[in-house]
This record gives structure tokens, sequence and C-alpha cells, in this order.
């Protein structure tokens, strides 16, 4: 591997960039600071909403892209740079659909918020994990100040043996994401981390040969293919790692930063030939 001639570093944040207790690591921030010193770009990739990524990465907000919602919004130092939506009829759909999945609980994931029905304090409690801004609604079909950047779906028994087969059938035609153990995304077609990153790839200049990613779920193999250097965690699913042409260590390891060390080491060998 010639990690030195690295320009952009894209990472997934949960089980990735985040340990299990969802907390970014106060080495990753002092790795930060050389990467920025060595003029490499940095991308956070997340499922998450973007309020809830800022609040995470917030000593370093400014100085770093953000896609959101699995690539329908990016954004940098509050400007949107792009956002990629479902139109309301296709919404009222999919809301007509989820309802009826017994069990689960639906998140509509807005530009402006989150919204949701009441479902009651514990799951409230925990999806105040991964969403900073949000109202609690009466009818999801009953929004429509917002953007429809996609709808979240969570099933505490299990994403894939519980939701994906209900909604397999909607990917002629959308994303059909499972993006973690009780989560499931349904967006755009083209609203997935890997266009995302396209995107930024292009107006940066930066080559897929010059790009490393990290990432751990089914929401991150579309970014792993944007990239040369793609790094599947140890905790990675099955499919990552398949796809993902290196391996790391774990999120709880501290794989992201081992790598990032590594790169910085070698960056600087270069400049000192």
């Amino acid at each position: 591997m010639d990690l030195s001639q690295i320009k952009m570093v894209a990472t997934d944040m949960d089980g990735t960039l985040l340990n299990t207790n969802s907390k970014v690591s106060h080495h990753f921030f002092e790795l930060f600071e050389e990467l920025n010193d060595l003029g490499v770009i940095f991308v956070a990739a997340s499922g998450r909403q973007y309020y809830s990524i800022i609040d995470k990465l917030k000593p370093i907000k400014d100085n770093i892209y953000v896609i959101a919602e699995n690539g329908a919004l990016t954004m940098r130092q509050d400007q949107e740079l792009q956002t990629t939506t479902i139109d309301r009829q296709t919404y009222l759909e999919l809301i007509d659909i989820t309802k009826k999945l017994e069990g689960s609980q639906v998140i509509l994931c807005g530009r402006k918020q989150g919204y949701i029905q009441d479902y009651g304090q514990d799951f409230i409690n925990m999806f105040n994990e991964y969403y900073d801004r949000y109202e609690i609604v009466e009818d999801l079909a009953d929004v429509t100040d917002d953007q429809y950047l996609k709808i979240a779906i969570c099933n505490q028994k299990g994403s894939e043996e519980y939701l994906y087969p209900a909604l397999k059938h909607l990917e002629n035609r959308l994303k059909v994401k499972v993006s973690g153990e009780i989560w499931l995304d349904l967006s755009h077609s083209l609203a997935n981390k890997g266009h995302a990153l396209e995107q930024l790839q292009k107006s940066n200049n930066v080559l897929p040969e010059e790009t490393m990613v990290f990432g751990d779920y089914n929401n991150d193999l579309e970014m792993m293919t944007r990239a040369k250097y793609s790094f599947a965690m140890e905790n990675a699913h099955p499919n990552v790692k398949a796809i993902a042409n290196y391996t790391t260590k774990s999120n709880n390891d501290n794989g992201v930063e081992y790598m990032l060390h590594k790169m910085i080491e070698a960056k600087k060998a270069m400049l000192n030939k």
C-alpha cells in the first residue's frame, strides 16, 4: 500500500469511527489536526441525521464534509451541497406500506428534522442517540413542510430477518438498505454514500486511487467501490468484508485511527525525502 498518495478520507460513524458507546476517541481529533495540516480532505459519511453527526464531531465540524442520511444530504459548514429526496407521492405510498410492519417504528428523516409518532419513552431514549432534532407527530402522512430525505425503520428483532423480506420488492425503484442490525432505510435510488462521495471526489479533483474509506455495514457498500484503499472494520458485516480491499482493527480497537496513523507516517516520510 502506498498511503502517501491519499488526498481524501471518508469514514462511516456507527460501528466504524464511533466505539460501542457511540464515542469518538480523543486520538482521532489529534490525528485530524495532522490530516488537516497535510491537506487531506475528511468526510464523515453516515446514516445518521446531519445534526447528530456534527454534534459528534463538534471540534472539527467547520473543516469537514458531511454525508448524512446515507447519502441523501451532503453538507459543508452549514452549506447544502446536494440533496436527493423522495417525492411526496412515493413518500405517502411508503408510509402506507411501512405502517403495516408489525413491531416496527417508522421515522421520517426530513431536511429540517426527524419525525416520529409516539412510540413510547423507551424508543425515544434510544432514538435520541441518532437524531438531535425531531418532532413527535400524530400522523407521519401529515408532514408537508419539509423535504423527504429517507424513511428509516427500526425493528428490535432484526432488520435483515424482519424488515428486508417485506420491503425488498421496492428495490427496482428505490434504495432499500439494511443499515444496521435493527435498522433499514428507504430512499431515492441515487441516495447512497458511494454516489455522494463520487460527487465530492469530482468537485475536489480526487481520484479513487487517492481515496481511503472505512465502513462496517451494508449502507457502506457503494462507498467501498469509490476507493482503492477501502477498509472493512474487523467487526464489519460479511458483505463489507467481501467487497473491501483491506481490513483494519475493530471500532473498539481504534481501527480507523490505526490506519490514519500509518497514512500520516507515509505522507510525512514522502515529504522528508
